[in-house]
C-alpha cells in the first residue's frame, strides 16, 4: 500500500493531482478538507475557510497534531489500496505518516496571482473571497511555533517532492508522473 500525502499552498493544485491519482492510477482519496466539512456541517456551522481553520485547530489541540489524517489513514488502512491523503497542513501530520510503511510526501506550490485566480473559478464553498482575504488566508497558514496549527512553510520543506504548478495542467501531470516512476 502506497500512501502519498499532498500538502501546498490555497490553489496551487492540490486537488487536480488528487484526481488525476484516483482516475488515472486508481489510488483512494482521503480529504482532511471533507473531514473537516462533514463535522462542520454536523455543528451547524458556516462552511467557510475560517470555520475548517478553528475546527482543525481544535481538534489537533484536543486530540494531538496528527488526528485528522490519523482518522484518515485508519481509513484507507481498512482499504489496503493505495491511497492519497489531501491537504496534509502540519508537521505533526507528516511525522506520525512518517511512521507508517511506504509513505511519500508531495507538496504543490504555485505562483499566488495564478493560484487566486484558480480559486475563483473551482468557486468552492471556501473559496468565495476576496484575494485579500485569500492572502491573509494564506499568511495565517504558512508558520506558526504551534505545533497544532498550519505551518505549510514545514510541511513544504519536509517533502519528499515538489511540485511548482505555474504552467498548464498537462505539465503539471508530467511533473506528477516523473514523482510517481520515483515512488514505484
Amino acid at each position: 500500500m502506497i500512501i502519498i500525502g499532498i500538502t501546498g499552498t490555497i490553489g496551487a493544485g492540490k486537488g487536480t493531482i488528487v484526481e488525476y491519482l484516483v482516475a488515472e492510477k486508481g489510488f483512494d482519496h482521503y480529504s482532511v478538507r471533507a473531514f473537516l466539512l462533514e463535522k462542520i456541517r454536523k455543528q451547524g456551522l458556516t462552511e467557510n475557510r475560517d470555520s475548517m481553520f478553528r475546527l482543525a485547530n481544535e481538534l489537533r489541540a484536543t486530540h494531538g497534531s496528527s488526528y485528522v489524517t490519523d482518522q484518515l489513514y485508519n481509513q484507507a488502512l481498512i482499504s489496503g489500496k493505495n491511497c492519497v491523503i489531501e491537504s496534509i497542513r502540519t508537521p505533526g501530520e507528516i511525522e506520525s505518516l512518517r511512521t507508517k510503511p511506504h509513505f511519500y510526501l508531495l507538496a504543490v506550490d504555485a505562483d499566488p496571482d495564478l493560484r487566486y485566480q484558480r480559486i475563483l473559478l473551482r468557486q468552492s464553498e471556501t473559496d468565495q473571497v476576496s484575494k485579500d482575504t485569500f492572502l491573509e488566508n494564506e499568511k495565517r497558514e504558512m508558520s506558526t511555533a504551534d505545533q497544532n496549527k498550519q505551518n505549510l512553510t514545514k510541511c513544504i520543506e519536509l517533502a519528499d517532492f515538489i511540485i511548482l504548478n505555474n504552467s498548464t495542467k498537462k505539465d503539471l501531470i508530467l511533473q506528477l508522473e516523473k514523482v510517481l516512476d520515483q515512488v514505484f
